[in-house]
């Protein structure tokens, strides 16, 4: 549980602040290191006023289309917490089922007592984890760090 109260206000601050990545080649490591189901690398942001952020990529090591990108905030005084998550299609979710979707954190989950990022939307930005990420740095306004958009499918 956090102990800090973040309205929509803070989020959306946090969201758009500009930040650099401090570690933009940080090493991917099989997880968990016995019998490893995936990989993953966690890159850390600095942003305004000493913020300090997390932001991870992680990949099935059997499933393609299982992959997730994410960043947390992680203040000084208070307990970390997840802004966004950028999923693949290799699951279901409330109404969503098998396509890439965007978790974001609300208000309105964290006063409910739900996990904050609890609330997604379906999305057709990307398909593979290199385009979420490029999406996830796009919309959390990171810089240091190169990631590809996918490719537009034509119809």
């Amino acid at each position: 549980m956090n102990d800090h109260h973040y309205t929509d206000e803070v989020l959306e601050k946090l969201k758009a602040m500009p930040k650099k990545a401090i570690n933009p080649k940080a090493r991917w490591l099989n997880k968990p290191k016995t019998a490893p189901s995936h990989r993953q690398r966690n890159i850390q942001a600095t942003g305004e006023d000493k913020a300090f952020f997390v932001i991870y990529q992680r990949q099935s090591l059997f499933d393609h289309n299982d992959f997730s990108c994410g960043i947390a905030y992680r203040p000084a005084s208070a307990n970390p917490i997840t802004l966004a998550r950028y999923n693949g299609p290799s699951h279901r979710h409330g109404d969503i089922a098998y396509r890439a979707h965007i978790h974001q954190t609300t208000e309105q989950a964290i006063l409910a007592g739900r996990k904050p990022e609890s609330r997604a939307a379906e999305t057709d930005r990307y398909e593979t984890l290199e385009g979420a990420m490029a999406c996830l740095l796009d919309d959390f306004n990171v810089a240091g760090i190169e990631s590809q958009h996918d490719e537009q499918k034509l119809l």
